[in-house]
C-alpha cells in the first residue's frame, strides 16, 4: 500500500537522493524525466539561479522517492520527474507548479517531455497549451564514430587539461566574448563545476591549436548505471568553427566512453548532430497558459 508524503527539496541535504532517483527512473527517450545529469549540471553551474531551490518538491512512498518538481534554467522553466506507477501524482504535481513555482514576467512555463502522457494530461485539464517543440538528438554506441581531427590541432592528454583555459574557451564558444567583452579570467566557476560530486572531469576533451590555445571543448558527464555517456557542454570558439572540431571531440569522447560499457551519448537539437550520425530521441515540449 502506498503511503505518499510530499516536501520542500533541501538544497544541501536532497541533492545525493534527487540524483540517484533520476538514475533509478531513467529512459533514454526521457519519458519519466531528465536524466540525473542535466539537475546537477545546473545546481553546480554559476549561470543557474539557485534562490529558488526550496520551491522545489518532492514525492515519497514511505521514505522513498517517487516524483520531483524543480525549476532549472530560467527558474521559470519548470520541470517533472515521476517515477512510472505513481502517474496518480501527475495532477497534484502540476497543481503545485502552478501554484508554488516562480512567475517571473509572464515567462513562466512547463517543460514536458514526449513521453510524459500523465504529466501532459494533468497539464492540459489544468488549462495549459503547447506552444512549442523542439527534438534533440543522442548518438547510439552500435556504430562507431570517428572524424578525423584537422591537421594542425591535438587532443590535450586526457585528464591533464588546465581549467582556466576551459573556462576562456567556453566564454568564447559560447559567444559571451561577443555580447558581454573578454574573458576576465576567473575560473573558479569551473572549479566547482568540476568538483560535483557526479563529475567525470578525466574523460572531457579539449583540443588546443599549435599555439597551445584551447579552441573546441567537450564535457562528459558518464553515468555507468544507465550506459549513458551524457555530454555537456560542447562549444568552438567562433573563428575555429565549420572546421570538423566538434565532430572529431565527439568522437574522441565516443573512444573514450565505449570500452566503459556507454551504448549511447546525447546531444542537441543542432542541424550538426543529424550531419555526424545522431538519430532523433527526446522530445521537448513548452506548455502555458493564456494570461
Amino acid at each position: 500500500m502506498k503511503n505518499i508524503t510530499t516536501r520542500q527539496f533541501r538544497i544541501l541535504a536532497d541533492h545525493m537522493e534527487i540524483y540517484q532517483f533520476m538514475t533509478n527512473i531513467y529512459e533514454k527517450d526521457w519519458r519519466n524525466g531528465v536524466p540525473a545529469p542535466f539537475f546537477e549540471y545546473a545546481l553546480s553551474s554559476s549561470w543557474m539561479d539557485k534562490s529558488y531551490t526550496h520551491r522545489n518538491r518532492i514525492w515519497e512512498d514511505q521514505g522513498e522517492i517517487v516524483a520531483f518538481c524543480f525549476t532549472e534554467n530560467p527558474v521559470t522553466d519548470i520541470f517533472f520527474n515521476l517515477k512510472p506507477g505513481y502517474e496518480e501524482l501527475a495532477e497534484e504535481m502540476v497543481q503545485y507548479a502552478d501554484e508554488y513555482m516562480p512567475h517571473i514576467d509572464s515567462e513562466f512555463q512547463l517543460r514536458l517531455f514526449k513521453g510524459q502522457k500523465a504529466i501532459i494530461e494533468a497539464a492540459r485539464k489544468q488549462g495549459y497549451q503547447q506552444v512549442g517543440e523542439n527534438m534533440d538528438m543522442i548518438y547510439e554506441y552500435d556504430k562507431p564514430l570517428d572524424y578525423k581531427l584537422p591537421e594542425g590541432f591535438r587532443f590535450v592528454e586526457q585528464g591533464k587539461f588546465d581549467v582556466a583555459k576551459s573556462m576562456e574557451c567556453c566564454w568564447k564558444g559560447f559567444d559571451h566574448e561577443a555580447e558581454e567583452g573578454p574573458w576576465n579570467g576567473d575560473a573558479e566557476a569551473g572549479y566547482h563545476l568540476l568538483q560535483a560530486p557526479h563529475a567525470t572531469k578525466q574523460y572531457a576533451v579539449a583540443i588546443e591549436n599549435e599555439a597551445g590555445e584551447y579552441v573546441c571543448w567537450a564535457g562528459m558527464w558518464w553515468v555507468p548505471e544507465n550506459n549513458l555517456a551524457y555530454m555537456e557542454p560542447l562549444c568552438t570558439i567562433p573563428e575555429y568553427r565549420k572546421m570538423g572540431l566538434a565532430a572529431a571531440a565527439l568522437s574522441e569522447l565516443y573512444r573514450r566512453m565505449k570500452p566503459l560499457g556507454a551504448t549511447h551519448m546525447t546531444g542537441g537539437s543542432n542541424p550538426f548532430y543529424a550531419k555526424i550520425g545522431y538519430k532523433p530521441m527526446i522530445n521537448w515540449t513548452c506548455w502555458k497558459k493564456e494570461q
